[in-house]
């Protein structure tokens, strides 16, 4: 049964049963939730991130994480926890496991960025067997290794919960990649899924090939994040001829790769027949002039799903970049594009300031705004872009919907 909201005096009397000192940055969160009056009716995230603070705060430790649960205990209006960028390790990890396996409201856990590593892994993983409350996990940045991420894809044969995972940047290699895949083959709720940095040795393309394999099966994926695993064309063809039977992925992350304008060419073929895809990042590849036509002539006539496309620093120069212009004074469906680091001529420029004046591209969907020197018009850099709040949320508003998020916002998966 759930107490009544009043989070920080349970927490003050917690301090005092354990002999544990008060973390003010924790009774400051936890005295703003017990203000927010409808918190036992529609629930509450505690945002405990570590940074993003205009003045320093204590962060969160394993002793500080021991109190704080046990006040949540009997707390079924906390429906989110977001601790990340704290001083967490396998003690805090060995904590919040016991927590989840005893909650059944959290639905929302984000720990990115902690010192958690492949025995927190395992632990956490291993709760996930269990809890059946658990939508969103994020465990970006812990460096779980590879065989902290084999406990994860072990999870994923069990859990029929959980439907958004984060193992960016987590240090996982071939054989997690590759079990995470099979996993994936049978999972049917986990609907995003990111897998950006991994640590590979092989040339082969082998985790590609087997993510591929996996996507010509799974129905239920809708968000894919594959960004720097060293993925070359082959790799890219592979993921298209799958993609032909796959009618359920909206998002597809390929940004930091070795990706050029021949692989670019299987992905306009794809945009010809596939209706499904609605953002594609290509961000930090080299697409060049050739690949941008590619995508121009596939979204010109024949593609009418794709709402959002990152080229960003793809060595891009005015004629592609003019082609992708003239593209969305056409394709309507096309709404956020994102272009900065390219080579930008008058021609470029022109095109561009257009499209935003005209109220064609508005300016929280692109990463470019026009300016004019001496009666010439340039564009100058604006800080949206798909992996905008990645790695940190703003205390404040969010953008609006679709705009600048790292996350599906234009096909929702639950985050809270």
């Amino acid at each position: 049964m759930s107490v009544l909201p009043d989070l920080h005096l349970h927490y003050v009397q917690a301090c005092q049963n354990l002999s544990q000192p008060e973390n003010p940055f924790i009774a400051r969160v936890l005295q703003e939730a017990d203000k927010n009056d409808e918190i036992s009716t529609k629930g509450v995230t505690l945002k405990l991130a570590g940074n993003n603070h205009l003045v320093p705060v204590p962060r969160v430790t394993d002793d500080d994480l021991g109190v704080l649960v046990s006040v949540l205990g009997q707390a079924a209006f906390v429906t989110g926890l977001d601790l990340a960028y704290n001083v967490l390790t396998d003690a805090g990890a060995k904590t919040m496991a016991t927590f989840l396996q005893e909650n059944s409201t959290l639905r929302y856990l984000n720990l990115m960025f902690n010192d958690i590593g492949t025995s927190g892994a395992e632990l956490i993983a291993g709760a996930l067997h269990r809890n059946e409350s658990l939508v969103h996990l994020r465990m970006t940045g812990n460096k779980i290794g590879n065989q902290g991420g084999m406990f994860f894809a072990s999870m994923l044969k069990i859990n029929s919960t959980l439907e958004k995972l984060d193992l960016g940047d987590c240090d996982v290699g071939l054989k997690c990649l590759i079990a995470i895949a099979i996993a994936l083959t049978q999972n049917k709720s986990l609907k995003a899924i990111n897998l950006n940095r991994p640590l590979l040795f092989s040339q082969q393309e082998e985790t590609t090939v087997h993510i591929a394999q996996m996507l010509r099966s799974n129905s239920s994926l809708v968000e894919l994040h594959l960004g720097k695993h060293e993925m070359k064309n082959f790799g890219v063809e592979r993921l298209c001829e799958a993609l032909y039977k796959n009618s359920s992925l909206r998002y597809l992350d390929l940004s930091c790769n070795n990706i050029t304008c021949d692989g670019v060419k299987f992905l306009g073929e794809l945009l010809k027949r596939n209706q499904t895809l609605e953002i594609l990042d290509l961000n930090a590849n080299r697409i060049e002039d050739v690949g941008a036509i590619y995508l121009s002539e596939a979204l010109l006539t024949w593609n009418r799903s794709l709402q959002v496309l990152s080229i960003v620093s793809n060595n891009i120069t005015g004629k592609g970049l003019v082609a992708l212009a003239h593209t969305m004074q056409f394709n309507m469906q096309l709404s956020h594009i994102y272009i900065w680091g390219n080579k930008f001529d008058t021609d470029t420029c022109v095109e561009f300031s257009e499209l935003i004046e005209t109220g064609r591209l508005g300016l929280g969907c692109t990463d470019v705004a026009p300016y004019k020197v001496d009666g010439k018009v340039f564009l100058a850099e604006l800080s949206h872009g798909l992996a905008k709040h990645r790695y940190w949320a703003p205390r404040c508003a969010a953008n609006a919907p679709g705009a600048a998020n790292a996350s599906l916002d234009i096909v929702a998966v639950s985050e809270y």
